[in-house]
Order: C-alpha cells, then structure tokens, then sequence
C-alpha cells in the first residue's frame, strides 16, 4: 500500500465545520474547535491529524453491544470545547464510514487514509469505532514509508483484553492476531504488548495464543497507582525495542465509572491517572505514528463520561506529542 506523500487521500465522509464554546480572540482563549481546520492541503504543516472510522460490524460480529459507530462524532464534540495551553493545528480529514457490512474494506480505505498523513510526519489520531479500528491503523503503519524503510514497529493496546480470538471472520475481538498473521507474512514476528489485560475477561486459550506469540502484558491487578514503578519499567522497555509506535486504546480499559459507555464495561480496570500518565508519555517520545480510541458507544454512555475520558486522552496525546522518528 504506498501512497504520492504529496497527496492525502480523501476519506469516505467529508469533515464537518467544529464548533463549539468562545471566550474571545487571542491565544489565552484557545480551545479545540478553533484549532482544527479542514483543508487536506494543509495536513504538511499541522502537528497531528484526525480521521473517524464509524464503523461497530466488528461489535455486532464479536456479539457485543452496537453503537460505537457514532463514536468519533461524539468524541469530537467532547473535544471541541477543550481549553488548550498554547497553539496546535490539528487538521481533521473526516470518517471512513462502514455502512454496507463490508469491514474489510473499510479497514483497508482506513488504511490507506493513514498511509497519506503518517507519510507526512505527524502523528494520526483515529477516532472509532469499535476495536477492528485497530487493523486499519495496523494496515496504514505497514503501509508507510516509515516502516516500509525498517523502522521497528511497536504495538501498545491499553485494554481489558488481547483481542487475539481465532474467528473465521475478522470482529472486534481479532485485531491483533490479524496483525500477527500479517506480520509472519512480512517474515517479521508482531511486537504485541498489552497493559491492563483482565484475567477474568479472557479465556486460558487467549492467554495461551498470547504466550505462542510472545505477547508481552501487564494485567489490570499490577497496573494501579501503587504500580506506578512497574507501569514505567514496562513502558520504559516497549519504547526502547520500537522506532514508530501504533498506540491502541480500548476504553474499556478504563473502569465503568469513568467509562460505561462501551460495549464491554470494566469491573477493575486501569485507573485515569495511570492511562493518562502511559498515553503522555508514549507521546512524548516522538516515536508515537497512529493511535486510535475504540469502543465509546455513545448510546450506553452516562452523562458523556466516556466520550470525555477519551477526549482528555486525545487532548494529553496531542498536547504532548512530535512526529514519529525516523528510522536511522
């Protein structure tokens, strides 16, 4: 998949003009909505992109609880209000829409989407959607040139679980093995790590495909404040086996308080501060590609606490962030 990195490839349903709360002019008075602009030609000198995927096929395939599809606008508008500390340009390229059932090739278009703006050096925030988002974005890295030139590609899932089930077709519950397979054909062994997996959320299969595979993960039992020092040794090692890093974040790693409007809420979960902390920090390292935010359902979610947890997460990754690094 190789793309003119001249040229940003449109995606299915164009942006909408972002509104939202005004104070008055100047930069004391920046929020999200005056910081985001629409106009494709100007993805060179923004410092992160956005694109939707409306998609919740791999949810109603996975058996679980539809909606996720409207997503990325409900986290849009969480977004836009958002008070920033000092000027971003954020350009927001519009959604990949799956409507026809068709998921695989709504995560090939999202694919292709990626490719063109992580081609021109800044990092690609993908809103969705349930969690087969998380193959498109995988299918956009491969396709660039960063990692079509060697970079090491690292994959962080902040999450209940490994989404690495074995089903005959592709759902929210198989993207990383579809990575995996993918990467085995590429003669390259995926570089898998998961914080916050949830023993009681997945089988002894599960955990055994992760061992087959080489998945490394932290579970949601050692990822509390008092973990604080085990969260960053594990951080701290994923960052230095990896050049250009795809940030994964299923919300429903989070705890139901915070995050009820998923398909699959968490009864431990990771705490806010420690996602929060895990998201800043893999922006700060310049080496952050693509991350995508999975899983809000804004029909289940209560008092848009989900949609604002994943907004602030967004806020912390763009506000802390650079490009990707280049492969040496």
């Amino acid at each position: 998949m190789r793309t003119d990195p001249t040229v940003v490839t449109a995606a299915d349903v164009a942006p909408e003009p972002w509104t939202g709360r005004d104070d008055g002019p100047g930069p004391e008075h920046l929020r999200w909505h005056h910081a985001v602009g629409l106009d494709l030609a100007g993805a060179a000198s923004c410092d992160a992109a956005l694109v939707g995927f409306r998609s919740d096929e791999g949810v109603r395939r996975n058996k679980g609880r539809q909606g996720a599809a409207n997503g990325p606008r409900a986290l849009r508008r969480a977004l836009a209000s958002m008070a920033l500390p000092s000027p971003v340009r954020v350009l927001d390229s519009g959604d990949v829409e799956v409507a026809d059932g068709d998921l695989e090739a709504g995560q090939h278009r999202l694919g292709r989407v990626i490719t063109s703006l992580v081609d021109r050096g800044r990092p690609a925030v993908v809103l969705g959607g349930g969690h087969e988002v998380a193959y498109g974005s995988y299918l956009g890295l491969a396709g660039s040139r960063a990692v079509r030139e060697g970079g090491r590609l690292g994959v962080l899932n902040l999450d209940a679980h490994f989404d690495l089930r074995e089903d005959a077709r592709p759902s929210s519950g198989t993207p990383f093995l579809q990575m995996a397979r993918s990467e085995e054909l590429r003669g390259q062994r995926l570089n898998y790590w998961v914080l916050g997996v949830s023993q009681p959320s997945n089988t002894e299969r599960l955990f055994r495909t992760a061992d087959e595979l080489g998945v490394r993960y932290l579970p949601d039992t050692e990822c509390g404040l008092l973990g604080l020092s085990r969260v960053d040794a594990f951080l701290d090692t994923f960052l230095a086996g990896c050049d250009v890093v795809h940030l994964s974040i299923d919300l429903d790693v989070l705890p139901a308080a915070v995050a009820p409007g998923v398909s699959a809420p968490a009864a431990y979960g990771v705490p806010m501060e420690i996602v929060e902390r895990v998201c800043t920090r893999v922006a700060a390292s310049g080496k952050l590609a693509v991350c995508d935010i999975a899983e809000l359902n804004p029909d289940l979610d209560v008092d848009d606490r989900t949609a604002r947890a994943g907004a602030r997460l967004v806020h912390r990754i763009v506000t802390s962030g650079g490009a990707p690094s280049r492969p040496a």
